[in-house]
């Protein structure tokens, strides 16, 4: 399996900024608390996700959207870190959002029928990748206003979001220790 890094260059780099307009205290993945005095992170729920806004048919989509942009690795990725539920929950709380989502997933399935003759959820990983890939190019060089770009946008940064924020990404993956004082800094060792 690839490495998350490269796997991501596929679809473009996931930022780990936050692109949604609540205080850090509303974010989904800092809602739940460990024990007492363990950072607050959100615990993914076990088993099929049960969205709150989404139908179900839109959940499963934006889950898959979520799990190609993190998929898993060596650490677990958006869908076992809790992702679909953060931005269900998001997205359940903003009316502007909810538009561009649920406009998204209409011509996402329209799309891919056109391309394929098959629903999105029902292409090889490769050809759901290969229709991504030109959206996140788009993304990235500001055209949101071509069809499908500012919903992909809108996943991409809801998914850096709730993965950054929930414990798999802040910890396992990243290595957040909390507030302490260490004796060095190494820095970033990986290429960019």
């Amino acid at each position: 399996m690839e490495t998350r890094r490269g796997y991501l260059k596929i679809i473009g780099a996931v930022s780990a900024t936050c692109a949604f307009p609540f205080s850090a205290d509303e974010l989904y993945g800092q809602e739940h608390a460990h024990a007492a005095g363990a950072p607050h992170f959100h615990v993914p729920v076990v088993g099929p996700f049960e969205p709150k806004f989404f139908t179900a048919a839109e959940g499963q989509v934006v889950s898959r959207l979520a799990d190609l942009m993190i998929p898993p690795t060596d650490t677990p990725g958006a869908v076992a870190a809790g992702v679909p539920q953060y931005i269900d929950t998001v997205v359940g709380q903003n009316p502007r959002q909810q538009a561009v989502f649920r406009e998204g997933i209409v011509w996402l399935e329209a799309a891919a029928l056109e391309a394929h003759q098959k629903k999105f959820l029902e292409l090889r990983e490769e050809m759901q990748v290969a229709m991504l890939t030109p959206l996140s190019a788009a993304a990235d060089s500001g055209s949101l206003d071509v069809p499908g770009v500012r919903f992909f946008s809108a996943v991409k940064n809801l998914t850096a979001d709730g993965y950054y924020t929930s414990y798999a990404g802040l910890v396992q993956e990243l290595g957040y220790q909390g507030n302490q004082v260490l004796s060095r800094f190494e820095g970033c060792l990986h290429e960019h």
